[in-house]
């Protein structure tokens, strides 16, 4: 269930927060590789992840996810 129009922020936010992809994924419960994929684009997430995630960096979900300008 990959959509490469979804952009995302993680990696920005990871290193703001100072945070690996293993440390983010072991926070929210998931493994490095969901990290992984989630920045790369490869795969978009589930609602639940994108909450956790938003949770975690406590910021709205619209902070790391966004669709382009049409």
């Amino acid at each position: 269930m990959s959509d490469p129009e979804v952009k995302n922020r993680i990696k920005v936010l990871r290193a703001e927060h100072n945070l690996t992809q293993g440390e983010l994924a072991e926070a929210i419960g998931v493994s490095r590789k969901t990290i992984s994929t989630v920045e790369t684009g490869r795969f978009t997430p589930s609602v639940t992840i994108a909450l956790k995630l938003a949770r975690c960096f406590q910021v709205p979900v619209e902070a790391i996810f966004s669709l382009p300008e049409e």
